[in-house]
């Protein structure tokens, strides 16, 4: 199925782009959203799971090196270790409990902010009919560099009514 996945758009929201009363605040926080189209006849979300982690899109170290089509690393981790049963299945509350924890770890973020994550992030939550949240990796899946992240949040949103499966990163670094 990982040709059948088609990468339609992706979303970037960095907290740097909003004005926060305290710098601090901020540090170099973001979240990374990558939509694919699913086709209508996919099959199950463990192999909807192996076909995102085939992507290309996949590969991307969420370092500033980009998508590496040849790339071996996926955010912190080592992409030969990443498989689909390495992702819980958590609930929209949890998700959301995860998230809103992390945007919420300095306080009150700028209303602007709260709007685009309302809008990218906890209305795509409340829509999904499956949430995975990548768990359970250890230290040995951290790549060579991989600790450059103090905090990494990977959700995966299934969504069938909108034929379009999510990976959503939420990291500082």
């Amino acid at each position: 199925m990982e040709n059948q996945l088609t990468h339609e758009a992706s979303a970037f929201i960095n907290f740097r782009n909003y004005k926060f009363q305290d710098s601090k605040s901020h540090g170099y926080r973001w979240v990374n959203l990558k939509h694919l189209r699913i086709p209508a006849e996919s099959g199950g979300a463990q192999e909807l799971l192996a076909a995102l982690i085939g992507h290309e899109q996949f590969r991307d170290d969420y370092a500033g090196g980009g998508v590496l089509s040849e790339g071996s690393r996926h955010g912190p981790y080592w992409l030969r270790l990443v498989a689909p049963d390495v992702y819980e299945a958590v609930s929209r509350e949890r998700s959301a409990y995860v998230l809103r924890g992390w945007v919420n770890q300095f306080g009150d973020v700028p209303a602007a902010l709260e709007a685009d994550l309302q809008q990218e992030v906890f209305d795509r939550l409340a829509v999904a009919d499956r949430i995975y949240y990548l768990s359970g990796l250890g230290d040995e899946a951290i790549h060579d560099w991989g600790r450059v992240h103090e905090h990494f949040h990977e959700f995966v949103l299934i969504d069938r009514s909108a034929g379009r499966i999510t990976l959503l990163v939420a990291a500082d670094d």
